[in-house]
């Protein structure tokens, strides 16, 4: 229980378990600060996961991610968030060199769409261009879905 006295000498109590009003309110300002705003916020976070010295590093995006992610492209599906870190740390170990190039982005409500060149290049093979695009779309806390 914590009391709390206003100048007028009313006094509010207010029942609090193990957290409080301002561990809620951190909760939700930190969930806050990780969902996607715009086409132009996803652009930059997509185009830094390719360009760290050619490895793809998805810390900076995966908080952006919801827990129930699907993936789908033309080789695998996957579901959930370990999922698709466990995608994403094999990327890493196959590939010597990869950079993301966005070309163009669209936005229509909570689908965003990204036209990319994918450079790569692998142990045994040259570097090479592949071309696409993506669609994600957010749920209604901003957080990537699929």
């Amino acid at each position: 229980m914590v009391d709390i006295s206003v100048n007028s000498g009313v006094n509010f109590v207010i029942n609090s378990k193990n957290h409080d009003i301002t561990d809620t309110k951190r909760a939700w300002c930190t969930d806050m600060e990780y969902t996607i705003q715009s086409k132009e916020q996803l652009k930059e976070l997509w185009t830094n996961i390719y360009n760290r010295e050619g490895k793809p590093d998805w810390s900076h995006i995966l908080p952006y991610y919801d827990d129930d992610i699907y993936f789908c492209d033309s080789v695998q599906k996957i579901h959930g968030i370990e999922e698709f870190k466990a995608m994403t740390e094999r990327l890493i170990a196959r590939s010597n060199g990869l950079k993301m190039d966005v070309k163009h982005t669209a936005q229509d409500a909570n689908i965003i769409f990204l036209e990319w060149e994918m450079s790569l290049s692998f142990k045994k093979y040259p570097n090479s261009s592949i071309y696409g695009a993506s669609r994600i779309t957010l749920n209604d806390s901003g957080k990537i879905i699929e």
